[in-house]
């Protein structure tokens, strides 16, 4: 099992997590494959991948974000599965573990490293060109130290990591429609439907790190 991002030089209803800045942890890394995107009129295929969160965090009352089912609010960022100089998933990671990737990281950085590791999420409202109103998350940050040294809650879901190199049919039935369908569009997963299906499932986050550097 393996999703690795490098330096390449270059559903359903829900209600949304409220702008401002919330604690949230990762559980989930889904491989999207290659993706077809358009910008000023220009048409791209890049490989994608969507990082998920629980939100643990409270509203302007101070009652805990919620689902309607009691669990906490999650949210997803996609990315380009990149870590070159102007790619938001290096710039998202470093402000997110504090540093820069050194030159052999940036050779081959495990996502899987990210997995179980808290964040302070920056959440903003805007229009897409749709017209339709989305919250996105705007940046990722360390959590401070105070917060840390006051403990963190303990983690909901658990967390998983869904490759196409190796794809778990069992995660990717957990998905939502809209998400599978998406998928089932790349390359990638066209390519598998003729090969044998290997399962894997992520069972934990990451060892013990040096310093504090979260991954």
């Amino acid at each position: 099992m393996s999703l690795i991002a490098k330096d390449t030089g270059g559903e359903g209803s829900f209600t949304p997590v409220p702008p401002g800045t919330h604690l949230a942890r990762c559980y989930r890394i889904i491989d999207l494959g290659t993706q077809k995107s358009e910008y000023q009129g220009q048409i791209k295929h890049l490989r994608k991948i969507m990082v998920q969160f629980e939100v643990h965090s409270e509203d302007e009352t101070g009652n805990p974000l919620r689902t309607f089912k009691g669990e906490p609010m999650s949210i997803s960022k996609s990315y380009t599965l990149s870590l070159a100089e102007k790619a938001t998933l290096r710039k998202d990671l470093q402000s997110w573990r504090g540093r820069d990737f050194t030159a052999e990281e940036l050779r081959g950085f495990e996502l899987k490293n990210i997995l179980g590791q808290w964040a302070m999420l920056s959440i903003a409202k805007s229009i897409g060109n749709n017209g339709k109103e989305y919250t996105n998350i705007m940046s990722v940050g360390q959590v401070p130290a105070s917060m840390k040294k006051a403990g963190l809650p303990g983690g909901i879901n658990s967390v998983a990591l869904f490759s196409l190199e190796e794809p778990d049919l069992n995660i990717y039935e957990t998905l939502g429609k809209n998400l599978q369908e998406k998928i089932a569009l790349s390359p990638e997963w066209q390519s598998i439907q003729k090969k044998p299906k290997i399962t894997f499932a992520v069972k934990g986050g990451i060892e013990d790190m040096a310093d504090d550097i979260p991954f």
